[in-house]
């Protein structure tokens, strides 16, 4: 199938308000997870979480009280600022029907509905009637479309943990179909509110130590916030108008379990990887590196270690995986977009981020992992994405070697 262009990305990150920031904690082992501040207590427990401590005044601003917008959107819009920019694109072209936005959340806005909940409920204060156009789930994509005057298809993906995946696999499809010109694609997701933080300690898969992927003394995972964003086009309409081309997205492929709601299938998750290999006309050798959805789950890990090896046999354990969550979260939705953006940077510096908290001879699985950065020898990548629902996506990207962050 046709590559497409990959001519600018963004990421806003509790590791990095910009990409130059990110790849600095990817690459020098920098975990941004600490404690979590929270506007209220629920109960006496505490967390810890890759939380963005600070954001831009203005965008403090858009998602503060009385505004318009929520978190998760004020940061989708911080993500695509810097992805326009790196495509040298401004408003005049991408305003019209030939400019889509497809973004991927897994909750939409969180904290417009935790704190309205909580307003409602135990304060008793009056509804604010911007409620249900912060929380509504396209509300980040019809922000960037109002933004930069896109008319073209407005779309919010909502699959769990493989949200920011599938938007981008989609976008990959409207520019091979000619559905459009342009597509700025993604994710965004914050989630971390009061209640939300005790669901997922109910579900008892939170670290009570350390997000240790791959290894045998995982007990869970951390989460995270942040957001991706990513201008496609064709390598065609790259090429006429000058720009540089970052990546080629070479392949996509998703896949449903339709089994448990929670418990992964690794078959489900192999078929999704097969799918992109095959979409991107790659045998299973050429891929050079993986980034792994990795979660630090007992669960999530063994099932992906097994579709890997049933992927790629006895070369799963040869190809420099990186597993990114322990240094940025694990930021749901959003987590694909941010995590092929760690893709796309190891293999513009051919080197796999460490997996942080490895330890040598902890490794459960037979993968070649490392919390050292691994080299990587060759320009092709792997980045994969399992939710709940039972939802698998797998990209496929390759990427010219640069110089320096």
């Amino acid at each position: 199938m046709t590559c497409v262009a990959v001519t600018g990305f963004g990421v806003v990150s509790a590791a990095g308000l910009d990409r130059g920031a990110f790849g600095r904690s990817l690459f020098e082992g920098r975990s941004a997870v600490g404690d979590l501040m929270l506007p209220r207590s629920v109960g006496r427990h505490s967390f810890r979480a890759a939380q963005i401590a600070t954001l831009p005044r203005r965008a403090a601003d858009m998602a503060g009280e009385g505004r318009a917008y929520d978190r998760f959107s004020v940061l989708a819009l911080l993500a695509a600022e810097e992805a326009i920019a790196a495509a040298g694109l401004d408003e005049a072209d991408l305003a019209g029907e030939h400019t889509s936005v497809l973004l991927g959340t897994g909750i939409g806005g969180a904290t417009a509905i935790d704190d309205s909940h909580y307003g409602i409920y135990a304060e008793q204060r009056r509804p604010d009637p911007l409620n249900i156009p912060r929380l509504m789930a396209h509300a980040a994509p019809a922000l960037l479309s109002r933004r930069w005057g896109c008319r073209g298809t407005v779309l919010a993906v909502s699959s769990a943990c493989a949200s920011g995946a599938q938007a981008i696999g989609l976008g990959m499809g409207f520019i091979r179909a000619g559905l459009a010109e342009r597509v700025l694609v993604g994710g965004s997701e914050a989630s971390l509110t009061p209640a939300a933080m005790q669901s997922w300690r109910a579900m008892r898969v939170l670290t009570s130590t350390r997000c240790r992927p791959f290894s045998t003394a995982r007990d869970g995972m951390v989460l995270g916030e942040g957001a991706a964003v990513f201008v496609l086009e064709s390598e065609q309409s790259a090429q006429r108008r000058g720009a540089p081309i970052l990546a080629r997205l070479r392949g996509y492929g998703t896949t449903s379990d339709a089994g448990d709601l929670v418990r992964p299938d690794p078959e489900g998750a192999a078929a999704a990887i097969r799918a992109a290999l095959a979409d991107a006309a790659l045998p299973p050798h050429e891929i050079n590196h993986v980034n792994a959805h990795g979660t630090g789950t007992r669960l999530n890990d063994a099932a992906e270690a097994q579709a890997l090896q049933a992927v790629f046999g006895a070369n799963a354990a040869r190809i420099p995986l990186s597993a990114t969550k322990p240094i940025h979260g694990h930021a749901l939705g959003a987590s694909g977009a941010i995590e092929l953006i760690a893709t796309i940077l190891a293999l513009q510096h051919r080197s796999a981020p460490g997996t942080l908290g490895f330890e040598a001879g902890q490794g459960a699985f037979p993968l070649s992992i490392s919390a050292s950065n691994q080299p990587i020898d060759g320009a092709i990548g792997l980045s994969t994405s399992f939710a709940f629902g039972g939802v698998n996506a797998a990209l496929i990207v390759d990427a010219p070697a640069l110089a320096s962050l």
